[in-house]
Formats: structure tokens, sequence, C-alpha cells
């Protein structure tokens, strides 16, 4: 994993949050309309460069065999486990789900998240083996304090 760091004033690294990360796929059209039915949005940049955005983040895509640098050092499409935090609840993001015949691996579930317990749905793309986690926004009533995810 190539990791950059930027030093604060203090000479403390201070991580704010993910900038970007990169998937290495078998096919960068498949993996966009993908995606772009979870409600990413494509983007080309530099030369020839594929990215999918959503919220203040992105996703940039390398095709196997065809990455550019620098890179990981073992290169391996679908060897990532993602999850991303949604606003709608998943049982609407289960129907939309169906309606677009994305299979569900396994859902809705309990698992713990970066900020405590979450409901996910898990998902995977085009790969075949990247696991997805898709949960909803946490619930700022804290008496309820599961947050729904969708993971893939």
């Amino acid at each position: 994993m190539h990791i950059k760091l930027f030093v604060t004033e203090s000479n403390m690294i201070n991580i704010l949050n993910l900038d970007h990360l990169v998937l290495t796929v078998k096919d960068i059209e498949e993996t966009v309309k993908f995606y772009e039915k979870l409600g990413m949005k494509k983007e080309i940049f530099g030369k020839n460069r594929v990215a999918l955005k959503y919220s203040n983040q992105k996703i940039n895509l390398h095709k196997l065999g065809s990455e550019f640098e620098p890179k990981a050092k073992n290169v391996k499409e679908g060897s990532a486990d993602l999850c991303f935090i949604v606003e709608q609840n998943l049982e609407d993001i289960v129907l939309y789900l169906q309606k677009e015949k994305i299979k569900i691996e396994e859902g809705i579930v309990e698992r713990t998240g970066a900020n405590g317990k979450i409901k996910s749905i898990y998902l995977r793309d085009p790969d075949l083996k990247r696991p997805l986690n898709i949960p909803c926004q946490r619930n700022s009533d804290r008496r309820n304090p599961i947050t729904p995810e969708l993971k893939f």
C-alpha cells in the first residue's frame, strides 16, 4: 500500500480523512456502471484516468495490467472490502437493489463500524471478490444507536 502523509506545522502527523483510494479492476466501464447504480459519478481526470466520485471522496480506478504508478506492490482485482454510509433506510435500499437486479450477498445484519453499531447489507461488485458494505447514516437519536449500512 502506498501512503502519502502530510505533516502539520508541529511536525506531528494528523490524518484528517481519506482523500481517495484506488481499486484495481478487470473492466473499468463495467465497474463504473455498477457504482453509478449506487449513486457515484464517473470523473475523468489527468490523462485517461477514471474515478468514481461520491460526497467529498473518490475512488480512482486502475485497469488490471495497466496500473498507474505508484501502485500497490501486489496488485490484484477484487482485493478490497469497502463500507459506505448512506442516508436512506436499508429496507428501501434492498427494494432498489432488487429492482436493479443487484444480488445481495447478506443482510440486513448488525455489525460494528468505525463509530459503533451499524446495520449492513453486503454486495459484490463486478470483480465478484470485493465485498461491499452499505450502512445508512448514523441516527442522531441516541435511543436508537444502530446505524444502517451497505457493504460491498
